[in-house]
């Protein structure tokens, strides 16, 4: 079997309505903005183009991952909702790719085995096209789905990364049954911030 190639699409768009004010992603996290954290986690999993999709503060978090080797795609319209951010991330891919992972600018507990796990996950069963960590009977993020799907990804009609996903296509989904809580550990509210921040430095 061929080595499948992977492209990511990071949201970054969205407003952080539940941080008490302040946009998660631009929030220290060991040293660092929490996206700049997350993008940099995804290019170290050895995937071969990311887009970074930004909407509200896209200038500050652009700025965030500047030097980075992405390419930054901007989402007029992120007050629309979560899925007018994947849809102009995967319209702005460049590459020719096999399989997209959507992943989540906030979940900085993750590394980059953890998402080579994933992408494992979607070689190792070709049966599927769609393929969901779960913790737990948690879903989690990040999502991968067969690149033959981003026509219709770019184009709205199909919504990946819906909470409805896999009861749409449950035949074409494989849920990843993984045994730690960094693919369902995001970063919605100061609770949550405290707690990574915990964890990273008991870690350390």
């Amino acid at each position: 079997m061929s080595i499948q190639r992977f492209s990511a699409v990071v949201l970054a768009a969205g407003t952080s309505s539940r941080m008490d004010g302040a946009n998660k992603l631009l929030l220290d996290v060991g040293g660092e903005p929490a996206i700049r954290r997350s993008v940099r986690i995804v290019l170290a999993a050895g995937v071969q183009e990311t887009v970074v999709v930004t909407g509200h503060q896209g200038r500050e978090v652009a700025r965030a991952v500047l030097d980075l080797p992405v390419t930054v795609q901007p989402n007029l319209r992120y007050e629309d909702g979560q899925m007018r951010s994947v849809a102009a991330g995967v319209a702005a891919l460049a590459q020719a790719t096999d399989a997209i992972l959507v992943c989540l600018g906030d979940m900085v507990l993750l590394e980059p085995a953890d998402l080579r796990e994933l992408m494992a996950m979607y070689e190792a069963h070709p049966e599927c096209s769609i393929v969901i960590p779960r913790f737990e009977g948690a879903r989690g993020n990040p999502i991968v789905f067969a690149a033959s799907y981003a026509p219709e990804v770019a184009a709205g009609r199909r919504l990946i990364g819906c909470r409805k996903l896999a009861q749409q296509y449950p035949e074409e989904t494989w849920y990843h049954e993984a045994s730690h809580d960094r693919f369902t550990s995001d970063m919605d509210t100061p609770d949550d911030y405290r707690r990574v921040l915990s964890r990273l430095t008991v870690a350390l």
